[in-house]
C-alpha cells in the first residue's frame, strides 16, 4: 500500500454527521493503529454495509453488500484480508483468495440464516427433489455452498434463477427471499424455512405507522423482509440497490427497512436526504469493532480455514454465480 497514511484527525470531517464529537476520541487510537498496521502488513479491510461508520468509513478499503464484496475480493492484491462482517463472508473471501491470509476479528460473528441449514439438509432435499438445481444464498457456510449448484445474493437472485432455464429450483435458506423472488418469476421455487433475525422483525404495520407519522416518506425494503413488507414498500432491493436508488431518486425523506448502520453509512454520502431510522441491529455484525480489527492485524487473529475438499466445490458454486 502506497501514499501518505491518513490519520483519524483527518477522517473525522467525513463522519461528523453520524458520530458525535464526544464519541470520536474513543475511536482515535484504534483508527490510527489500524491504518498503520494495514500498511505494515500489506492488508486490506473488506467491510459490509452493516458495519458501523467508524469501520465502514474510516478504516475499510472495500465496502459493499455481499455480492460487491465477493466480486471485489477476487481482485484484492494484498497479502492479508480482514473481513469486517460475519463468518460466511470471511469464508467466501477465503474461497476466492485461497492463497491469502483471511482474518475474521470475532469467530462468533455468525448469521441466523447460515445457522438455519446444514449440508445434510441439502442432501436430503436433493433426495426429495431429484434433478432440481439447488441455489444457495451466500448467507451460508462453505460446507453448505459445497452441496449446491450455484450461489446467489439478494442482488442477483432473480438473475441466477433465470440463468438456469428450468421450471423448478430449490432456493436456500432464506424463506422470505425465496418468496419475494417467486413473485417475480414463473419458475417454481422450493424454499427452506430460514429467516434473517434482523429483517423478519419488520412488519407492514411498521410501514403504515411510518407513513402516518411522516407523510411522503419513501420506504425501501430489503428482500429478506417478509413479503407483506416488500409489497407495501416503494422499492425493494439489496443494500447496494437501496443505496443506488437513493443516489438516483434523491428522495427528500427515506427509511431503510434493513440493519441500522446502513442508514448511517448511506446518509454520509447523501447529506441532502433525511433518513428515518427504525432500528433493528444485527448482533453478529456488531461483534466486529475497531478494537478487534486492530487485534486481528496485530496478532493474526482469527485465520479462516476451509477443508480443501469443501473449498473446491464451494468455490465452484460461488464462481458460477459471479460469471453470470
Amino acid at each position: 500500500m502506497t501514499g501518505a497514511i491518513p490519520t483519524a484527525a483527518s477522517l473525522y470531517e467525513r463522519v461528523r454527521r453520524v458520530i458525535p464529537p464526544i464519541q470520536w476520541p474513543a475511536f482515535v487510537d484504534d483508527i490510527d493503529a489500524i491504518l498503520a498496521l494495514k500498511r505494515e502488513r500489506n492488508a486490506v479491510i473488506l467491510a459490509h454495509n452493516y458495519q458501523t461508520p467508524e469501520i465502514f468509513l474510516c478504516v475499510a478499503d472495500i465496502v459493499g453488500d455481499s455480492l460487491a464484496l465477493a466480486r471485489k475480493a477476487m481482485r484484492v492484491e494484498a497479502d492479508v484480508i480482514v473481513l469486517a462482517g460475519v463468518h460466511f463472508m470471511a469464508e467466501t473471501a477465503k474461497l476466492l483468495n485461497p492463497d491469502k491470509t483471511v482474518l475474521i476479528p470475532d469467530l462468533a460473528a455468525g448469521c441466523s440464516l447460515a445457522d438455519s441449514i446444514t449440508p445434510a439438509d441439502v442432501r436430503l432435499l436433493r433426495q426429495r427433489y431429484p434433478g432440481v438445481p439447488v441455489i444457495t444464498y451466500v448467507n451460508t457456510s462453505a460446507s453448505v455452498k459445497a452441496e449446491s449448484d450455484i450461489c446467489c445474493t439478494s442482488g442477483n437472485a432473480l438473475a441466477v434463477v433465470k440463468s438456469l432455464s428450468v421450471p423448478r429450483v430449490i432456493m436456500l435458506p432464506d424463506e422470505y427471499l425465496a418468496m419475494n423472488i417467486s413473485a417475480q418469476t414463473k419458475v417454481e421455487i422450493i424454499a427452506w424455512t430460514g429467516r434473517c433475525e434482523v429483517h423478519e422483525r419488520f412488519t407492514a404495520a411498521d410501514i403504515r405507522e411510518l407513513r402516518e407519522a411522516h407523510p411522503g416518506v419513501t420506504v425501501l425494503a430489503h428482500p429478506e423482509c417478509p413479503p407483506e413488507v416488500v409489497a407495501v414498500a416503494d422499492f425493494a432491493g439489496s443494500t447496494a440497490a437501496m443505496s443506488d436508488y437513493i443516489g438516483r431518486q434523491k428522495p427528500a425523506r427515506v427509511v431503510l427497512m434493513t440493519e441500522c448502520s446502513m442508514s448511517d453509512n448511506v446518509a454520509v454520502e447523501h447529506p441532502e436526504v433525511e433518513f428515518l431510522r427504525p432500528c433493528n441491529l444485527c448482533p453478529h455484525m456488531k461483534r466486529i469493532t475497531l478494537a478487534n480489527i486492530r487485534t486481528a492485524l496485530e496478532e493474526n487473529r482469527h485465520i479462516v480455514t476451509i477443508d480443501p475438499r469443501v473449498a473446491e466445490r464451494a468455490r465452484w458454486a460461488v464462481e458460477r454465480m459471479l460469471f453470470i
